[in-house]
């Protein structure tokens, strides 16, 4: 644990874990469990997936498919959509600066 970040005691699907976290990030980690705890609870209290590993893992599924899904305010794009086109963009990068490399 770096010397600006401090342990602190979350619960989740009501168990503690230990979490160390930097100073000034103490609300956002917060809200992130809260918002993972609402989301284990949902998934275990459903009675579908049998475990809290695989509650996790779904848990984590339906976050990530959420976080690739959102919309980015002002593009119309979601996070997916614009991860491939920056990756296609660093492409076409790459590829532009591998023919430059060998002009020298």
């Amino acid at each position: 644990m770096s010397k600006d970040a401090k342990a602190m005691d979350v619960k989740i699907m009501g168990r503690e874990f230990r979490i160390s976290v930097p100073d000034g990030e103490r609300d956002q980690l917060l809200r992130a469990v809260a918002y993972l705890d609402q989301k284990m609870c949902a998934i275990r209290d459903a009675g579908k997936v049998v475990g809290t590993e695989r509650v996790a893992v779904m848990a984590a599924l339906n976050i990530a498919h959420e976080l690739l899904t959102m919309k980015l305010p002002g593009t119309g794009l979601d996070a997916g959509e614009l991860a491939r086109r920056i990756a296609a963009m660093q492409s076409a990068i790459d590829a532009s600066l591998a023919s430059q490399e060998r002009l020298f």
